[in-house]
């Protein structure tokens, strides 16, 4: 995982992400404007071992700092309170965000290579593959 710390990773391709959204339950504004965008996603470790995760786009920059193995709560992108956890299996993080009663279970993994983080999220069935690539 060394590699792939305070690299920045570009949005390239989407696949089903439209989708992924409504399972999920996102309102046609918020989807809208998801399919415009092309985030910039970098994973950092602070000095106290704590991981950050920062998503920044031209409407909104998001960071959530997470201990693995640890539930949080976390805002998503649409403002929804979720509770979440994020493990490791190599070069993966598994991110379960579990809903609320509006809010359906969603399953993220971004799997981290040296030449791209490739993003499987999948909510009601419903899978969505996003491709990053690494920018300087």
């Amino acid at each position: 995982m060394s590699l792939i710390f305070d690299k920045k990773f570009k949005l390239e391709t989407s696949e089903n992400f439209d989708e992924f959204c409504k399972a999920l339950g996102v309102i046609e504004v918020m989807r809208t404007l998801g399919k415009v965008i092309s985030p910039v996603v970098e994973l950092t470790k602070n000095q106290d071992g704590k991981y950050v995760l920062t998503s920044n786009t031209m409407i909104r920059d998001t960071s959530i700092e997470f201990n693995l193995g640890e539930e949080f709560i976390e805002e998503t992108l649409d403002a929804h309170k979720v509770r979440s956890i994020i493990t490791q299996e190599g070069n993966k993080l598994i991110h379960i965000q579990k809903g609320s009663s509006n809010r359906k279970e969603a399953t993220i993994i971004r799997e981290f290579e040296p030449d791209q983080l490739k993003m499987t999220m999948t909510a009601d069935g419903v899978t969505c593959i996003r491709i990053y690539k690494p920018i300087k």
